[in-house]
């Protein structure tokens, strides 16, 4: 019996070391290897790789504002690794050659899956006679190749798919395989070759297609769409898309597939066959569930304004109010606003706006065009200031500096830059020169009240800023003894109220009245005084008494300042906004504000052409003739008497600038600089164009630097490097004072 034993189980080690052999064509030899490969090698490494495409779909972020590429992978341009492995089939394919650091690397779903190919060459490959005799070579071939194109190796990709394809013409996946070859080449830039490969492959002919398994003509549509799109051949890409959404085996591709198309034909403004794509997306229930809602959204997107808008949002808010929608409500909320923007709900649209603003997940490229359609609301209720302040928002938010988009919001928001400026002088200078103009009973009563206001809000937050952190300790010691107890037996929001007070109060006793100023209490330290006065100044009357203005040459100034901003705003209206209605009211005040006279001619023609304009006669009558009485041998009159010659304004405003800046350049070669100072503070005023006055900004610094200190040298440049930052006499200036400093 023993001996019985000891036979068998040498004859089953004798058969196990025979089968390993791979020279010997044996029945046992061939299935023990093709089993071993398949369900040991193979099974693992293709589990790797669907682990690697697995992480390609939940790690690609998608921009659906774009039209999505048809593969969800991105690779880096420009980077096209070349083969190192030795010469014949198979061979080199090891890791051999892989130095020490490379090895203790952490090791991709890719690069895991093809040591997983390559092991199954290398060990069980059964090239007899010229004739391979495993049947799961191919599929390892195969592995190899797919993980190389995803690993970006394409030209090694392409020699394991030429492999298969040379060795193994009658396999089961040839047709698969050359697919992943032509995709490879799209990758390649070799398009033309991809396309021609690919038509063989599904087509007898331009109508009539080969009979091939759905799977196949799927994945090959799928590929000629690539290629085409590489070719911009836009209704070729169509057209093999909706080949190959025929059927829906893949189904995180077919979904994808639809959603392309429907982007395709909504780029073309086929809103209808657009919105038949996307229903069918939305319909298909084996879909993943980021394209079905990114669906819905492009229904409501491609929507026109009629009835349906109404039941849209209808069901906009219904996916809203899903908690499985959360990751998408900043999409969600926008498109709501959208919708009642198209239906002229401003305010509803406002609100939903800035719901898809507040979403914890919006991304950026959401921000950007959230933020311009606010900053665009605005714009056209000639609310520039906010606007301005949205479209500030959409640059601090983008990281596509270069988008056309982008750029044309940058130029938006540099126009309404200087707007807002000359916007901010106005009011600013009108607030001081008002208080100036009051008695000194009427400015201490409107200081108090300003103070005690500032007092209320400052207390209001204080306590608000208070109870948050009560509120938050509490939720942070939920299990501690302290639990529930008294405000003041918090230790830590006890001494940040007594913080707070004394920041607001300053120092003070426990008697009544104690709010009263003189009540305030001075501690022993030198440095406590000085820090309380520091803290109260902003409650202190006399700091704001003694920065009202008394001089009137300071008073003055303010009036001139004032009404040179009016003058450009009503300018930046007319001409850059084309907001007739604004310009008028702006320069009306200015004439109505007895500007200096150099302001008087230019007012008058610009109130002609907007009253002209607006098919107002009596006043296009009336400023005509103040321009025609007072200025008869200026240009502008000369363009009312003789309508019929075509004057170009801007031409003679320019010519008689550059011909005042010369006379006053050769002053200054002439080194008459403080003449040259004289002048350019005349003429400032008179220019009718913001753009203009830089040339002479700086003029003036350079005479101030020829006969003054450098410190009035560099403070003039400075000015001017300021005010006119964006021009390139402000980046001079700057360049200069950069030099000075140093």
């Amino acid at each position: 019996m023993k001996n019985t034993q000891k036979i068998v189980v040498i004859f089953i080690l004798f058969v196990a070391i025979y089968s390993c052999s791979t020279k010997k064509d044996t029945v046992i030899n061939r299935n023990y290897h093709a089993l071993t490969t398949k369900y040991n090698v193979l099974f693992n490494g293709e589990k790797a790789f669907n682990e690697g495409i697995d992480g390609i779909k939940e790690g690609y972020k998608d921009d659906y504002f774009d039209i999505l590429p048809i593969e969800p992978v991105e690779f880096e341009e420009d980077k096209i690794v070349m083969p190192k492995f030795n010469n014949g089939p198979g061979a080199g394919f090891g890791g051999n050659n892989k130095n020490n650091n490379n090895a203790n690397k952490a090791l991709t779903p890719f690069e895991k899956s093809e040591e997983k190919a390559v092991k199954a060459i290398q060990l069980h490959k059964m090239n007899i006679d010229g004739i391979e005799r495993n049947s799961q070579m191919d599929e390892a071939y195969l592995l190899l190749g797919k993980n190389r194109y995803y690993s970006q190796r394409f030209i090694p990709a392409i020699e394991a798919f030429n492999y298969v394809i040379l060795n193994y013409p009658n396999a089961s996946l040839i047709s698969e395989t050359k697919i992943w070859r032509a995709k490879t080449n799209v990758r390649l830039d070799n398009e033309e070759f991809a396309i021609e490969s690919l038509k063989l492959l599904l087509q007898v002919n331009d109508t009539v297609e080969k009979n091939l398994p759905a799977e196949i003509k799927e994945k090959g549509h799928t590929a000629l769409a690539m290629a085409y799109t590489k070719t911009d051949s836009l209704q070729k890409v169509k057209k093999h898309l909706h080949l190959a959404t025929r059927t829906l085996n893949d189904e995180y591709q077919a979904a994808r597939n639809l959603f392309i198309l429907g982007q395709l034909y909504a780029s073309e403004d086929k809103k209808d066959s657009a919105n038949v794509v996307f229903r069918r997306l939305a319909n298909f229930k084996k879909a993943p569930y980021k394209y079905k809602i990114h669906a819905r959204i492009e229904i409501a997107k491609n929507s026109k304004k009629d009835s349906t808008i109404v039941s849209l949002i209808a069901d906009m808010n219904k996916l809203i109010k899903d908690r499985d929608n959360r990751p998408f409500l900043d999409e969600l909320n926008y498109q709501v606003g959208f919708l009642h923007e198209k239906n002229d709900s401003l305010k509803q649209a406002i609100a939903y706006y800035n719901s898809s603003l507040r979403a914890k997940n919006a991304g950026d490229k959401q921000k950007t065009y959230t933020y311009e359609k606010l900053g665009n609301i605005y714009f056209k209720q000639d609310a520039y200031q906010k606007a301005s302040s949205y479209y500030d928002s959409v640059l601090q938010v983008t990281n596509d500096t270069l988008d056309i988009r982008i750029r044309r919001i940058k130029r938006k928001h540099k126009n309404l830059a200087s707007l807002i400026k000359f916007e901010d002088i106005v009011t600013e200078n009108d607030s001081i020169i008002k208080i100036a103009s009051l008695s000194k009973e009427e400015q201490t009563q409107f200081f108090e009240n300003y103070i005690e206001k500032i007092k209320k809000a400052d207390e209001d937050a204080a306590q608000l800023r208070l109870n948050q952190m009560a509120f938050g300790n509490l939720n942070n010691g939920l299990n501690s003894a302290d639990q529930g107890k008294w405000y003041f037996y918090n230790n830590q929001s006890l001494s940040f109220g007594k913080t707070e007070f004394q920041k607001i109060w300053g120092a003070r006793k426990l008697e009544d009245n104690w709010r009263w100023a003189e009540k305030a209490t001075i501690g022993g330290a030198a440095k406590d005084s000085a820090q309380v006065s520091k803290i109260n100044l902003k409650y202190d009357l006399n700091t704001y008494l003694s920065a009202i203005p008394t001089e009137q040459v300071v008073i003055d100034s303010l009036v001139t300042s004032r009404n040179q901003a009016l003058y450009e705003l009503g300018l930046i209206y007319k001409e850059q906004f084309k907001n007739q209605n604004l310009a008028k009211q702006r320069l009306e005040r200015v004439a109505s504000l007895h500007p200096n006279k150099e302001l008087i001619l230019p007012i008058n023609w610009h109130l002609y052409q907007i009253y002209n304009n607006l098919g107002d006669a009596q006043n296009t009558e009336k400023h005509k003739n103040v321009i025609l009485t007072k200025y008869p041998e200026t240009k502008f009159a000369q363009i009312i008497l003789n309508p019929e010659i075509q004057f170009e304004e801007e031409q003679i405003e320019e010519t008689e600038v550059e011909k005042t800046y010369k006379e006053i350049y050769y002053l200054y070669k002439e080194d008459k600089f403080q003449e040259v100072i004289t002048k350019i503070d005349e003429v400032l005023p008179t220019i009718p164009k913001a753009d203009l006055k830089p040339k002479f900004e700086l003029l003036k610094a350079f005479a101030i630097g020829k006969f003054q200190d450098k410190e009035a040298y560099k403070t003039a440049l400075e000015y001017v490097a300021v005010s006119y930052g964006n021009t390139e006499e402000g980046k001079k200036a700057k360049a200069i004072v950069t030099q000075l400093t140093k």
